[in-house]
């Protein structure tokens, strides 16, 4: 038996340019994120990506001083940046921000949200607040490690759970 030579016809490479950025243009993010999107929807049929954000603004000054943001889609809630300045923790703040932002996620026919903090950061408030671990990825410095978290939200919950 002799071998069989196969010749696959050669693709051309289409003509790119590829750039390495660590400052992308606000405009190139978006259309990365619509062309994304709009793939999303032609195989789904769900237009439903919307961004969501609970503010905390000073009250002499207007300007933004904390809160969160993210973004619903396809039945999830995606819990981007949070932050409250040390001030301002510890109040029941957080907690109120968390409740709003998980409240409206449900009223937009979420099932479910995910996040992730550093163990350095908030994963006990998370847990706190009926968040489960779903799983860690050592970063750096070493002995830190990022923390997947998710939270079924099927029911809204009155009280954020407390460790004993």
């Amino acid at each position: 038996m002799s071998d069989i030579a196969v010749t696959v016809p050669h693709q051309p490479q289409p003509q790119t340019d590829v750039v390495l950025t660590d400052a992308p243009d606000p405009e190139d993010v978006a259309a990365i994120s619509d062309a994304l999107d709009r793939f999303n929807i032609e195989h789904t049929g769900i237009a439903d990506r919307r961004p969501l954000a609970v503010l905390v603004r000073d009250p002499g000054t207007r300007q933004v001083v904390g809160g969160l943001t993210g973004r619903t889609s396809l039945g999830l809630f995606f819990l981007d940046l949070f932050y409250l300045p040390p001030r301002l923790r510890g109040s029941g703040l957080g907690t109120e921000l968390l409740r709003q932002a998980e409240d409206e996620a449900r009223a937009r026919g979420c099932r479910s949200a995910v996040l992730y903090t550093i163990t350095f950061q908030a994963p006990g408030f998370y847990q706190n607040h009926g968040w489960k671990r779903l799983g860690e990825v050592p970063c750096d410095p070493p002995g830190t490690s990022r923390v997947f978290m998710t939270k079924e939200l099927t029911a809204p919950t009155d009280e954020p759970t407390r460790s004993r």
